[in-house]
């Protein structure tokens, strides 16, 4: 299928790894013009040669800024003032039990997997506004509907970006802009697979073991039964982002994998 993303500019936060990576080159692959994002010079050349591998004539421009910050989120928009597709990706995760979690730590999940979306889409909407086109995509995750005891700081700032899309699409209203958050599942992401290492020579057991273990006590309702890939996840936000999606707007998609046992 041609998702008609040919010369479409998208901004895709946080993309020298993981799910963002794999965004960002799956909309490279439909033509379309990637700002990939990080915070070090080094991991975005690396990212850019990794994605000009697998897509030999992408078109991408790397931006290095902290857009967990204000000022990061200010540097980037002055480098890249306009956009058609902007992907929030950019977060972090840490397990910590409620009474472990600081202050600071919630303020650090916030601005970083809230406040980066919130400031990055001030700054864009109004161009896509004035241009009758664009896509805000937030990529956030089952935890969001189902937070984890283990993390409920980082469920219930995905439970914040699910919000914060629809009320950004409702405001939105009738215009030819789209407001969609991608609820992602547990995927064998980078920032994942070094946990699970991390997790599995402590415990002594293989990584098959674990990833059953993993979905038998800590996600027993998921029918995927496995961790999703990063290209899967990047092809539903690849989607959502394109001309061909327009009926989808202001919605939570689902693409954990069936943990969510809700019908609704």
């Amino acid at each position: 299928m041609n998702l008609e993303l040919k010369n479409k500019v998208a901004v895709v936060s946080g993309s020298t790894g993981g799910i963002g990576f794999g965004i960002a080159t799956a909309l490279a692959a439909e033509g379309a013009h990637v700002v990939v994002t990080g915070r070090t010079e080094l991991r975005i050349a690396q990212a850019l040669d990794r994605i000009k591998q697998q897509v030999k004539d992408a078109t991408l421009l790397g931006v290095g800024a902290d857009l967990g910050t204000a000022h990061g989120v200010k540097t980037l928009l002055e480098q890249v003032p306009r956009t058609d597709i902007l992907v929030n990706n950019l977060g972090v995760f840490e397990i910590k039990s409620f009474m472990e979690i600081t202050d600071a730590d919630w303020l650090r999940l916030f601005e970083v997997n809230v406040l980066s979306g919130v400031r990055l889409s001030r700054g864009y909407l109004p161009g896509m506004v004035k241009d009758n086109w664009g896509r805000i995509i937030f990529v956030s995750s089952e935890s969001g509907q189902q937070v984890p005891s283990e993390m409920i700081h980082y469920g219930v700032t995905k439970t914040a970006q699910i919000a914060l899309a629809r009320g950004l699409a409702e405001a939105v209203t009738g215009t030819g802009v789209t407001v969609n958050s991608v609820l992602a599942g547990p995927t064998a992401s980078e920032g994942v697979l070094d946990l699970i290492e991390n997790i599995t020579k402590t415990e002594g057991i293989s990584i098959a073991d674990f990833e059953r273990q993993f979905f038998t006590k800590a996600r027993p309702t998921s029918l995927l039964k496995r961790f999703e890939m990063i290209e899967e996840v990047a092809a539903v936000v690849a989607f959502i982002a394109s001309p061909r999606a327009i009926v989808i707007n202001g919605a939570a998609v689902r693409a954990e994998g069936g943990i969510i046992r809700s019908i609704f």
